[in-house]
């Protein structure tokens, strides 16, 4: 090997190194979103399973205030329905006694 030859081979190593050296940069600047991402990505996650608990707790104190109303309209028809049956009684008491204080029996 003379040393023209030599020249262009290590010319050649050289371009090839620069090469080389280009595409270390580049995937270091890969690699570097590559973990902005992870972080964003575990960011998101916890935010999310934040929400999902809210969520959960949003749920249960839901579920509470639709009992309220429930009970409210239970509580209305059961006073509603005592005060109809308690006329009827009492109309029937009344007239009972009416009959039998006419001498009706």
């Amino acid at each position: 090997m003379n040393e023209t030859e030599v020249a262009v081979k290590l010319e050649a190593h050289e371009h090839e190194i620069g090469s080389i050296k280009h595409r270390i940069r580049e995937l270091e600047a890969e690699n570097k979103a590559l973990q902005e991402l992870t972080i964003s990505v575990n960011r998101l996650a916890v935010s999310v399973e934040n929400m999902l608990t809210e969520v959960s707790q949003h749920g249960t104190r839901l579920d509470e205030l639709e009992k309220v109303p429930a009970e409210k309209w239970r509580t209305v028809t059961k006073t509603a329905a005592t005060a109809v049956i308690s006329a009827i009684c009492g109309a029937l008491a009344t007239a009972i006694i009416a009959l039998i204080a006419n001498g009706g029996f």
